[in-house]
């Protein structure tokens, strides 16, 4: 089934995220990708994803200052953090993440935390899209 609400991978390392995105591609996904916070903000604005795939330690704009600015911005986009950073299990609780899934993952197992957490947001409704302000 293609789904056309995409799939944002965020995470420096370029292999990682080749590895995601061909894998949830052939899930039947839509991905987008970025290497930092800050390239991905400009993607989430341009159109908000599904849901988000979080490393913690990047450069120029890291996990957390991408989730405060995210929130600041008014996004609710759920997030599942993909991080070995000492701290990340942490960090995902404090963003009250769906998951946390430390590296190197099984990636069945991420496969199931993402259908599960879609499973999730499909059948309360979510779309893909910001919610209306008022």
């Amino acid at each position: 089934m293609i789904r056309t609400a995409p799939i944002l991978i965020v995470d420096d390392d370029p292999g990682l995220r080749a590895l995601l995105a061909a894998t949830l591609e052939l899930e039947g996904h839509v991905v987008m990708t970025a290497a930092d916070g800050a390239i991905a903000l400009d993607a989430v604005e341009k159109r908000e994803p599904l849901l988000i795939l979080l490393d913690k330690a990047m450069p120029r704009l890291d996990g957390p200052g991408f989730v405060r600015e995210l929130r600041a911005r008014g996004f609710t986009t759920p997030i599942i953090v993909v991080s070995g950073s000492e701290g990340a299990g942490a960090f995902a609780r404090d963003i009250k993440a769906f998951r946390f899934i430390r590296k190197p993952f099984n990636v069945p197992q991420l496969i199931d935390t993402v259908e599960e957490l879609i499973s999730r947001t499909h059948d309360n409704g979510r779309d893909g899209t910001r919610p209306a302000a008022g």
